[in-house]
């Protein structure tokens, strides 16, 4: 989570129609001669919660798309399970609707699980790729807790948090009985809808990759490095060169805060994206 408020103003925003999903997306920059950069939140979280502070640096030189996930935010929700593959294809139908055809992906949590799933399935679509606080597969977790935790929520939990006041003022959907679901969506993620990645399909990615994490987060320390080796990293450097797949490591960050050291964050994923080298 970063702060609630960004000081750029959108140049854009609207609602793409996908069936029966409104899809909410929010425009910043207008940098044509750069790659655009779509931003992909976490779970129970919306454009503004998560990537509030990043986006004037973000947005400085390069065109920035952000979009709000089914049931998240002001994009509505409909009679479907959450997954990967599912949003993936929601954010593929906002960047045909901009006429977008290839991006940079920032994803968080959730976020970063849709990216992987566009890197993978959709390598045409992404010219690099961040993955933030996220593992490809389950074992990348410290143990059962998140999944037992996350499938165990009720909106009695979140009570009067920054989570309940923006679900209650942005969404179609602003009562307590539907914020209930969009938790049990979100519990019910663990049970297939976000499976696992091979080994193989993650050596195989074409975009380079940045990997984050916290320190303190729910994704293992030691998933992040198999991350990081399986992408053609963790290298003598200095004898082999500097590999274009990246990790960082944010300290005294939990999961939750994985994007509140701003600074950090911002140092990092701008100097990725900069980055001419690969």
């Amino acid at each position: 989570m970063t702060d609630l408020t960004s000081s750029a103003p959108p140049t854009e925003t609207g609602y793409v129609e996908l069936g029966q999903l409104r899809m909410y997306y929010e425009v910043y920059g207008d940098a044509a001669d750069r790659t655009p950069l779509v931003l992909l939140h976490g779970g129970l979280f919306d454009i503004e919660q998560q990537f509030g502070a990043l986006v004037p640096d973000l947005a400085a030189g390069r065109r920035v798309v952000a979009v709000d996930f089914q049931g998240h935010g002001r994009t509505n929700d409909i009679d479907r399970p959450f997954s990967a593959a599912a949003f993936a294809d929601d954010v593929l139908g906002v960047l045909d609707h901009l006429g977008i055809g290839s991006a940079d992906i920032f994803g968080f949590s959730v976020g970063g699980a849709v990216a992987l799933d566009l890197a993978i399935d959709h390598p045409e679509r992404v010219r690099r790729v961040i993955v933030s606080s996220t593992s490809f597969a389950a074992s990348g977790m410290r143990g059962s807790e998140n999944a037992e935790a996350v499938g165990a929520m009720n909106v009695d939990m979140i009570a009067g948090t920054p989570m309940e006041a923006a679900y209650l003022a942005k969404s179609p959907h602003p009562d307590l009985q539907h914020l209930q679901v969009l938790l049990d969506k979100l519990g019910a993620t663990y049970e297939g809808g976000f499976p696992d990645r091979t080994d193989a399909e993650i050596r195989a990615i074409a975009a380079p990759t940045l990997i984050t994490v916290g320190d303190a987060d729910m994704v293992s320390l030691e998933h992040a490095v198999e991350f990081l080796r399986l992408r053609g990293g963790d290298v003598n450097g200095d004898f082999v060169g500097v590999p274009a797949s990246q990790l960082a490591v944010f300290p005294g960050t939990t999961h939750f805060f994985g994007l509140a050291r701003t600074d950090l964050v911002r140092g990092v994923v701008v100097g990725f994206l900069d980055d001419a080298s690969a």
